[in-house]
Order: C-alpha cells, then sequence, then structure tokens
C-alpha cells in the first residue's frame, strides 16, 4: 500500500510549465493581483519584518520592500520545504500553493519555518476558478469520447483552506476569497494567460493529446454557455487569501467558556427570558 498523500500533481510537468513562463513575455494580471491583495493584507499589520521567506520566488521580487532580506524557498522531492533555516518573520506564497499534493504538509513545514508570532501570507487559487472552461471540457469529451478525463486542477472552498490553516496550527487563521471575472474576445488568449503564470493543465492523470473533435466540442459548449451578447467568453478566477500567525504566547486567548463576567442581555439593552418562556407580544 502507497503512503502519502494521494499524487494529484506532476510536478516535473509543472516545473516545465513554471520555467517556460518564466521566459514568456506578456501581462501577468492576475499575479499583479495577487500582490496587490497581499500588500493590502499586510497594511493594517503594524510589525518591522526583518526577515521574508519567499515560498515560490516572486514575492522576493514583488515584495522586496516589506521585509529587510528575503530568501526563496522552494517545495522540494516529496515536497519538503527547502528553505535556509527557520525564525522567520514572514513567509509569503503567491499562486503557487494550490498545486501541492499535500498541502496540510506543507502548511505545517511553513508554520515551522516561521518564528514565535510570525506571519504567514497566501493567495491561491480555489473555488469556482475555471469553472466555465472545467464544464466545457467535460462536456466536450462527453460528446466525443464517451468519458471525461482530468483536465482542470481540483479547487478547493475558502472554507476547507481555512480549516487546513486551523490544522496546520496555525493562531488567527483567516481565510477569505476575492472574485474576478475576465471576458475574453477569443478562447486563445485565456490560454496565453494560463501559460504566462504557468497554470496550464499538470494534472497527474492528464491525457497529453487533445483531439481536435473535442477541442470544437469544447469550444462550442463554453460558447453556448459562457458568452456574454457580445460574443466575448467569460472566464472566473477566484484567488483565496490566507493568513495566520505562529502560535506565541503573546497572542490574544480566546475566554473559557462561562468565564464573561457581562451579560449579552446587559450589552444589547433586551429583557433576557429563560429557554421556553415566550415574550409578551405587547
Amino acid at each position: 500500500m502507497t503512503e502519502g498523500p494521494p499524487r494529484i500533481f506532476d510536478t516535473h510537468a509543472r516545473a516545465m510549465r513554471k520555467a517556460r513562463a518564466a521566459r514568456m513575455a506578456g501581462e501577468r494580471f492576475l499575479l499583479r493581483e495577487a500582490v496587490e491583495g497581499i500588500r493590502a493584507r499586510l497594511a493594517p499589520v503594524n510589525r518591522t519584518f526583518a526577515t521574508a521567506l519567499s515560498l515560490d520566488g516572486h514575492g522576493a521580487e514583488a515584495l522586496q520592500d516589506v521585509a529587510g532580506g528575503w530568501q526563496t524557498a522552494a517545495f522540494g522531492p516529496g515536497e519538503r520545504l527547502e528553505a535556509e533555516g527557520s525564525g522567520y518573520d514572514l513567509a509569503v506564497g503567491l499562486l503557487s500553493l494550490h498545486a501541492l499534493n499535500d498541502l496540510p504538509g506543507a502548511l505545517v513545514q511553513i508554520r515551522r519555518a516561521l518564528k514565535p508570532d510570525g506571519l504567514f501570507l497566501a493567495a491561491l487559487f480555489g473555488g469556482a476558478t475555471l469553472a466555465e472552461l472545467r464544464e466545457a471540457m467535460a462536456a466536450g469529451e462527453i460528446a466525443t469520447i464517451g468519458g471525461v478525463t482530468p483536465r482542470v486542477a481540483p479547487m478547493a472552498d475558502v472554507r476547507e483552506l481555512g480549516s487546513l490553516l486551523q490544522r496546520a496550527g496555525f493562531a488567527m487563521p483567516v481565510a477569505d476569497v476575492e472574485r474576478t471575472t475576465v471576458r475574453y474576445r477569443k478562447f486563445s488568449s485565456l490560454v496565453t494567460d494560463l501559460r504566462l503564470i504557468g497554470e496550464t493543465n499538470t494534472l497527474a492523470g492528464r491525457r497529453r493529446y487533445l483531439p481536435r473533435a473535442t477541442l470544437a466540442a469544447a469550444l462550442a459548449h463554453y460558447q453556448a454557455r459562457h458568452a456574454d451578447p457580445d460574443g466575448r467568453l467569460r472566464a472566473t478566477f477566484d484567488i483565496v487569501y490566507l493568513t495566520g500567525w505562529a502560535p506565541d504566547a503573546s497572542q490574544p486567548k480566546p475566554l473559557r467558556p462561562g468565564s464573561a463576567t457581562t451579560r449579552l442581555a446587559d450589552a444589547l439593552g433586551t429583557v433576557e427570558h429563560p429557554a421556553g418562556d415566550k415574550a409578551n407580544p405587547s
């Protein structure tokens, strides 16, 4: 029996896609949005970060000014975090963590790389990202080959990702999502945008060859179901932002149940009624 998490992504193929993306010229607007989202979540944090860890290389480049010094890490063989030491004040991931086979294990490693009360921030695709494309590819395959093969990666829900933060031992975990709907004149423009950020198909069970008939059927479905009146194709991108702190004794703790000294009814200025007792409607 094979131990460990299921192999959803082909890590070698993903590394090749990322290397190709780095060589391409073009506007990476989704990455820019992720950087802006991270900056917005850093803005209210009254903290100086001396050392920061970039989990994919983008943070060290796009957020250089938010920390005194950056180190770039990578998830190597077995998805082990290859970082120089630990004790970082800040760790940032930009549109990369969603493609790990063992995200829960990766989050634990990130927490351990932080010093107590260190901050973790990440932007990753989740929710309904590329739901239109997933539906269209499935419809095209069903119509032409009678079955469905993996074409678009599964995406975690924001609530699931928030739970993973808590399971990994982060304090004060927060997960929130921002949705962007992009309208494309042609399908090839969507493909180009995905290539620019290395997000074309790297699923381990993917079918390498896409028959022309299948592509044609998928595009027809996309146009019929997910096009605006002007013919532009809609594509949804949900960027989930994760925020968590490495535990520290100085952090605020929730009160023990039953330890409150003020009644909620007093705070709200209402009359408290015992359970089962109906208030007088007059």
